[in-house]
């Protein structure tokens, strides 16, 4: 990899932790409650092995099989893995033993599945429940209006633990729609905590992307999923 390559990379991962930083400070929170999951899926092993030599070892893939090639080009590093896209039930086995968090709990009979399979095998990963709170027809996820007696039950599950919400803005460069979609996760988590009481468990929320992940921090995002951003002006880069 040339120097030039590296310098870009650098550069890049610095600009985005100083946007959260400033975004984080812009809405009175502090900027080490924010994690920045970076998303590798159109990048070349040579660049997140520079990433992650630069400090940045929480990654995200979006699909299980990329995931574990991923995992085990990078066998030996401290990584910590979370999947961000959807998850089929029949590739759950696999995946489970190399994820630490899973963002895109979708159903309850996914979530069922999950924890049957994690307690098969003895990990108990962390998970956050998928809201499509935009209700655009492309988007996954549970309903809003579903959400407390979905969460009643999740609870129930041993092998897992329920950590937060996960949601996607609706439309893409609408960035007054991704403001109120991320505003009404965060109303719905707060809802949620009311109901559940002292067994509240859902302090994470992960919403934003590289397009708008300072909105969603300013609405009270704790986790931020950031691709592009990170690879900008990096001939190997596609996203």
């Amino acid at each position: 990899m040339s120097d030039a390559v590296k310098s870009i990379i650098e550069r890049n991962l610095k600009v985005v932790r100083e946007r959260i930083a400033d975004a984080a400070t812009r809405s009175g929170r502090c900027p080490e409650d924010i994690t920045l999951v970076a998303i590798t899926k159109y990048v070349d092993i040579s660049i997140i092995k520079e990433l992650v030599g630069l400090g940045q070892r929480v990654l995200g893939e979006s699909r299980p099989q990329q995931l574990w090639e991923r995992v085990d080009a990078l066998r030996g590093e401290e990584v910590e893995w979370h999947l961000v896209g959807p998850l089929q039930k029949n590739k759950a086995r696999k995946t489970l033993p190399l994820v630490h968090w899973i963002h895109s709990i979708d159903s309850l009979a996914l979530l069922e599945a999950v924890d049957r399979i994690a307690g098969e095998l003895r990990v108990c990963p962390r998970v956050l429940l998928e809201v499509n709170v935009s209700g655009h027809p492309a988007k996954h996820g549970f309903r809003p209006e579903e959400m407390p007696e979905v969460v009643k039950r999740a609870l129930l599950y041993k092998n897992v633990m329920i950590s937060g919400l996960m949601a996607m803005a609706g439309y893409e460069g609408d960035m007054e729609g991704a403001r109120r979609d991320f505003r009404t996760l965060r109303n719905l988590r707060d809802e949620l905590q009311k109901v559940l009481g002292t067994q509240s468990v859902l302090k994470e929320l992960s919403m934003g992307m590289s397009g708008d992940f300072e909105i969603a921090i300013e609405e009270g995002a704790t986790i931020v999923r950031i691709g592009s951003a990170l690879f900008e002006g990096l001939p190997e880069a596609r996203s």
